[in-house]
């Protein structure tokens, strides 16, 4: 596979799981816009509609992670410049940090809940150079979840999401 590109670094997002299942917040606007309503007074139908405008929003500006890890292109402000890289080695050390900072959650019997981190920075060092971007959910010890991710740009499975940060 080849690929040509950046990386951009989202996250991390901790929070309850509860937050994190309300997928309604975690997809981006339908390309088409709102479902129309039909009878103005219904107020059924006015709710969905308010609902999907809400989720939009949500979608667009908040720090909850989407439910397809290319998407996070589409988040305004969501990168800063400190987390786009054109070297990988920064890229994957970002990844380290932020897990380090987060550690997962260990079961108490002592056996793996999770890859360990020497197995999931094997698996981005061969992914991200080939453009397949990297993400990482975990359960916290407090019980809530943190997500990153390192997002490749231009993303393969969303060739027409533009740069929301181009490297300087």
């Amino acid at each position: 596979m080849n690929w040509s590109g950046h990386w951009h670094g989202y996250g991390p997002w901790t929070g309850p799981p509860e937050t994190y299942a309300q997928e309604g917040g975690r997809r981006p606007a339908h390309p088409d816009g709102p479902p129309a309503v039909p009878d103005p007074g219904d107020r059924k139908q006015q709710a969905v509609l308010d609902r999907y405008r809400e989720a939009a929003a949500e979608f667009a500006t908040g720090p909850l992670p989407p439910t397809m890890t290319g998407h996070w292109l589409m988040k305004t402000n969501q990168v800063p410049a400190d987390r786009t890289w054109t070297d990988v080695t920064i890229a994957l050390a970002w990844l380290e940090k932020s897990y380090q900072a987060n550690p997962p959650f260990q079961r108490s019997d002592g056996k793996a809940a999770y890859a360990a981190l020497d197995v999931k920075l094997a698996y981005a060092t061969d992914a991200l150079p080939r453009g397949v971007d990297v993400s990482w959910t975990y359960y916290l010890p407090s019980k809530h979840l943190a997500a990153f991710a390192v997002v490749c740009c231009p993303n393969r499975h969303h060739p027409d999401i533009p740069c929301p940060l181009p490297p300087t």
